[in-house]
């Protein structure tokens, strides 16, 4: 990765890829971005490439050396640096791999052979669910939104095997289809069906029928609409099989006497359609979800199918991975904590913690001061978010306690079975939280993930170690960097807290109205005009394909409300003075910039088109130009006038927090 501080750019803004055809008042993303966009080549086995992937190649990298250090090393039986070597050699030994072919399946697959009825299949659905294939549910534990002190099952849709319900039903997507009917074709083949085409016709009809129960993903954003509470008995009036379903997966009578339903029309409609379509048809259901959650740990044949589909034809990769780099991935997604706590060990300095912490208390700070002067906001709501505010916890780094993998058995020559087994060991751990007191030290993510997220049922943000890097963040960075980078992340997690999902929560997490009638109108008056301008952007990548700005509302409020008091937790940290032009670039320039930088991206058109339809978050150049489009300091920073590309008149710029 090119370092963003340059030697000729004391200031901290990397120069060299500045595109200076472009003029920051007609397009931002790429006047910063333009000589990187037009000289990077996405790497053969990716689907796109930018700052955030080139972290993660740091991080991948860094993981490696350890991860490979422990699997030629001898350790104590038992420790997780024992199981972290024995999990790699697993996947490593490559020759052992294709020597047994399709053989660690036989088992799993006799299980489905045996089913006779709705009732054994459902059940087999859930022991099979538990190694980490995907059945008819998802499912979690979590804090109850009703509730947030106490822990309950959640239980979700599911049962496809594309991104979501709708590539079954949008003609867009009608090549995806045929593809994947091929790949089903060629799955079954593989295990050595002699009626493989009509096996695959037989999947892609019930997954169709599947796909029309679910809801859509902008319906899943609304959590008044996805918070069901019902007992066992409401769930088993919709869905006389839950008990044995819940059983088969693990979950006690204790852990599902209380349980939230995000779709309560699937849970009701999948009854029917497991009565109405055959039998066999549902059993070549789950023998195609058992192959596609295999498939990446057995042989070549089978590796290089499932890639065709999920890494080709969805999101336009040429070419799989290294070995090595698939088997980094499946150590840390079976032991991730286990190589977090050694991560941090080696490659997390303290004192980021410290500047982090000083960091996120400007932004809580800003927020504050913001949300004080609000034109739009009554007084009544106006206590109440500053009351969410303050209630705010952020973590930093890594957590202050580790998951215990001692339960976890690895066996160096069993590839799948490790797989499996720490599937169902983390299963396991969700599930025995149900009932108690929710565990407020627990992480959602890795120390070595480069990522970041807010919890509205915990009401925290998190920032895991590896984010912490340039050009997101350095202690030592120009402050107009570091608050054009992770400050603004910063703002944008907090302010997923006050986003359209998120504002539905108060300070304890829990699912309330804390509004007046007449504050929530303004807000959705202002995040309408949101929706309006995102919906009519359409990226580079694919022409005549646009964003959903009400899918992408909740993340592009939250860069809106990032960026916008990031720049005030700036200003104040200069405490009324003016910062230095460094490098021909004012402060506030350069605070600008550094957002643009951390965006930049060049991603496959398969790939854009896939997060268009599902993925919350706005294509990369909007993120950047879209939203400060809407900020007054930008348009002062860049004297940006009526005419220029980034122009967008005062009346029509939105701000909400």
């Amino acid at each position: 990765m090119t370092s963003p501080a340059s030697p000729h750019a004391p200031s901290g803004v990397d120069r060299q890829y500045f595109d200076e055809k472009v003029r920051a008042q007609d397009d931002l993303y790429r006047h910063v971005n333009g000589g990187w966009l037009s000289s990077t080549e996405i790497p053969s086995d990716r689907a796109l490439v930018g700052t955030m992937v080139q972290l993660r190649d740091e991080a991948e990298a860094n993981v490696r050396a350890l991860i490979e250090e422990l699997a030629t090393a001898e350790h104590p039986d038992g420790s997780d640096e024992s199981k972290i070597g024995a999990y790699y050699r697993s996947f490593m030994d490559a020759d052992a791999v294709e020597r047994l072919g399709a053989a660690p399946l036989q088992p799993l697959l006799a299980e489905i052979h045996g089913v006779d009825d709705v009732a054994s299949l459902v059940a087999t659905s859930g022991r099979l669910g538990r190694g980490g294939t995907e059945g008819l549910f998802g499912y979690y534990a979590a804090p109850d939104a009703g509730n947030p002190e106490r822990v309950v099952l959640y239980i979700s849709q599911g049962g496809l095997g594309l991104p979501d319900e709708s590539y079954y039903r949008e003609s867009k997507f009608a090549e995806v289809v045929t593809a994947y009917e091929g790949y089903l074709r060629d799955a079954f083949a593989l295990l050595g069906s002699a009626t493989a085409e009509a096996d695959a016709a037989a999947v892609l009809g019930v997954e169709k029928r599947i796909a029309g129960l679910h809801w859509d993903r902008v319906t899943l954003r609304d959590p008044q609409k996805t918070y069901n509470l019902r007992t066992e008995a409401q769930a088993s009036e919709a869905f006389p099989h839950f008990a044995a379903w819940a059983l088969a997966t693990g979950i006690t009578s204790e852990a599902r006497a209380e349980l939230v339903v995000g779709n309560p029309d699937f849970l009701a409609g999948i009854t029917g359609l497991l009565e109405e379509l055959p039998l066999q048809s549902w059993k070549l259901w789950l023998t195609a979800h058992l192959l596609g959650s295999s498939a990446p740990f057995l042989s070549a044949v089978f590796v290089d199918r499932h890639f065709a589909l999920y890494g080709t034809v969805l999101s336009g990769t040429p070419q799989n991975k290294e070995r090595w780099k698939r088997g980094v991935g499946a150590v840390e997604a079976g032991l991730g904590m286990a190589v977090g706590r050694l991560y941090v060990a080696r490659h997390f300095p303290e004192g980021h913690k410290e500047a982090m912490e000083a960091l996120v208390a400007n932004i809580v700070e800003a927020y504050r001061e913001s949300i004080s002067g609000l034109p739009w906001m009554s007084e009544d709501t106006r206590q109440r978010a500053l009351e969410k505010l303050a209630a705010f916890r952020p973590k930093i780094g890594y957590p202050d306690e580790w998951i215990d993998f001692s339960g976890v058995v690895v066996d160096d020559a069993d590839l799948l079975g490790n797989v499996r087994r720490a599937s169902a060991a983390e299963l396991d751990r969700l599930l025995d939280e149900i009932g108690k007191p929710v565990d407020r030290v627990k992480w959602l993510m890795t120390p070595q993930t480069v990522n970041a997220y807010y919890h509205p049922l915990m009401n925290e943000i998190v920032f895991p170690a590896a984010i912490l890097q340039q050009p997101f963040f350095h202690p030592d960075a120009d402050p107009a960097v570091n608050y054009g980078g992770i400050a603004a992340v910063i703002g944008h997690e907090i302010g997923h807290g006050f986003d359209d999902q998120g504002s539905q929560f108060d300070g304890t997490g829990a699912l309330r109205n804390w509004w007046t009638d007449e504050d929530r109108t303004a807000f959705v008056a202002l995040t309408s005009r949101l929706v309006d301008q995102f919906d009519a952007l359409s990226p580079a990548e694919t022409p005549g394909h646009t964003v959903n700005g009400r899918l992408t509302l909740g993340e592009n409020i939250g860069d809106l409300g990032g960026i916008g008091i990031a720049y005030k937790a700036y200003q104040l940290s200069l405490d009324g003075g003016e910062a230095p032009a460094i490098d021909g670039l004012t402060g506030a320039q350069r605070f600008f910039i550094s957002w643009a930088t951390v965006w930049r991206q060049v991603c496959r058109p398969e790939e854009t088109l896939r997060r268009l339809s599902i993925d919350p978050h706005s294509p990369n150049e909007f993120r950047t130009n879209a939203i400060v489009k809407n900020v007054d300091a930008f348009h002062s920073a860049f004297d940006v006038t009526e005419g220029d590309g980034m122009w967008l008149a005062p009346e029509e710029r939105v701000t909400i927090w």
